[in-house]
């Protein structure tokens, strides 16, 4: 069913609630898998390397008697300053702005100058929800310590509640999600109970490709590198999609090939099997390595990007 076809058709249920929710804090503290349990199913990248996330990525998750509409966030950058991070930055304000709900992710024992640089940004008039992530055994034994902490973050900033979650083992993610839900109007569903996102295919198949660039380059991966979707058809079930990779400097090109174009060609492949895992069917896949010199400081070039 299309979307205009359900909108028409939905008649809203007594007490039903539907709204959006912003997932935000510094790089690396868990945002994007914590939205990948939210929603039971993997959607937006998850990377140890900090600012993997470059858009606002949209999850959906709907039961009985909600929908929540989940955005998640670029950790706000302070560091590297460009074109590229000045407009990640912007992307976090505002998607903050339009939301009913802020979830600020902070890491479990660990609160830094970074952290507050994006408590600065929370709302006021939004109501923001503090969720302590990555506990771990060790972290949830000493529950005086770890109380400690959440009352010093809450003494920095007036949160309408806390949780306490392990994004990456999806530990007390139900209980999060019925902490959201006063916060959302009582509404009719926005979108068909088996939508898991807005993005496209286009989209997901670009995010999958930037996810296995993370994942095998590792340190060595170019800080300014990003990626192009040039082509993208489904034709008898089948997906061709071509993916160009966007380097700074020709020296980068070798680090992203490998030798032998050992690097690229498992990037491609591993890529090639999550896409066809996702879009239920077969993918040809051709990627390769792009010199475009300056494009993190191009705001023209970024605006292309959806950036």
């Amino acid at each position: 069913m299309n979307i205009e076809n359900f909108l028409d058709s939905t008649d809203s249920p007594n007490g039903y609630r539907c709204g959006f929710a912003a997932i935000v804090g510094r790089p690396n503290v868990g945002k994007s898998t914590l939205m990948n349990h939210l929603i039971g199913q993997k959607i937006s990248i998850t990377s140890k390397k900090a600012q993997t996330t470059r858009h606002k990525v949209t999850g959906i998750y709907t039961d009985d008697t909600a929908q929540f509409v989940f955005v998640d966030t670029p950790g706000f950058q302070t560091d590297h300053r460009n074109a590229l991070n000045d407009r990640l930055n912007l992307n976090v304000t505002e998607a903050m702005s339009g939301v009913d709900v802020v979830i600020f992710v902070v890491e479990a024992l660990r609160f830094t100058e970074a952290d507050r640089t994006v408590m600065k940004q929370l709302p006021k008039h939004i109501p923001v929800l503090l969720v302590v992530n990555k506990i771990d055994k060790e972290k949830a034994k000493d529950k005086l310590m770890l109380s400690n902490f959440i009352e010093s973050v809450r003494s920095e900033f007036d949160f309408a509640g806390e949780e306490v979650v392990s994004a990456k083992h999806g530990l007390r993610i139900a209980n999060l999600l019925e902490k959201l839900k006063p916060f959302l109007p009582e509404s009719v569903p926005m979108y068909p109970d088996d939508m898991i996102t807005d993005k496209s295919g286009r989209f997901l198949a670009m995010e999958i490709v930037r996810e296995k660039l993370f994942r095998y380059l590792g340190e060595e991966l170019p800080y300014a590198m990003n990626v192009e979707v040039e082509q993208f058809q489904e034709e008898d079930g089948l997906y061709r999609i071509y993916i160009a990779v966007l380097v700074d400097k020709e020296n980068q090109k070798p680090i992203v090939i490998g030798k032998g174009g050992e690097k690229l060609k498992k990037i491609s492949t591993e890529a090639r099997l999550d896409m066809e895992k996702l879009f239920d069917c077969k993918v040809f896949l051709k990627v390769w390595v792009k010199v475009k010199s300056g494009w993190a400081d191009d705001i023209r070039f970024l605006r292309e990007l959806g950036l």
